[in-house]
């Protein structure tokens, strides 16, 4: 894809790793999203609506003007945009509906700031300042890391992860 402009190149990465994430989830068998490697670690479930939330805190935050992530702690913004509990799916293809259409709404937020919004800086959790645009490249590396967990939960059910799938030329 041609991209115009520095944002929508970051959108696109994020849409891929996105996509990533969605590939990998779906490798796994619908009765083991609660699957967990160790107590006390992640469900897949759990690694999902996480990275939803984040990214609807990450989006939420980028697009206000106003916005600055000293402002509360990180549970703080989890419960002011995160996925209320009760709206949470229980089920593999729920978890792929929500990663999709957070990913949409998202990523309409941070286009509707546009790029010299994103350049505009934001304060960081440690206080340090960055653009907004170098914040989404943090999300991006965020969703690419949580990915390689879920393939590594992948291998840990039996399955081939997604990406392996495709560098092999079966995906």
């Amino acid at each position: 894809m041609s991209t115009t402009s520095l944002l929508e190149e970051a959108l696109d990465a994020w849409a891929d790793a996105r996509r990533g994430v969605i590939a990998e989830l779906r490798c796994v068998p619908a009765g083991q999203i609660d699957f967990r490697p160790a107590e006390g670690a992640q469900s897949v479930a759990g690694i999902a609506q996480h990275i939803v939330d984040t990214a609807l805190m990450w989006c939420g935050e980028l697009s206000d003007p106003a916005g600055d992530f000293t402002r509360k702690s990180f549970p703080g913004f989890i419960r002011e945009y995160g996925t209320p509990k009760k709206e949470r799916p229980g089920d593999k293809a729920g978890l792929v509906r929500l990663l999709r259409s957070t990913h949409t709404q998202g990523a309409r937020q941070l286009r509707d700031t546009g790029e010299v919004g994103m350049l505009q800086t934001i304060r960081r959790f440690d206080g340090e300042l960055w653009t907004r645009l170098a914040w989404l490249q943090h999300g991006i590396a965020h969703e690419e890391y949580h990915r390689g967990q879920l393939a590594l939960y992948v291998r840990l059910l039996g399955k081939t992860p997604a990406l392996t799938k495709l560098i092999e030329g079966g995906g």
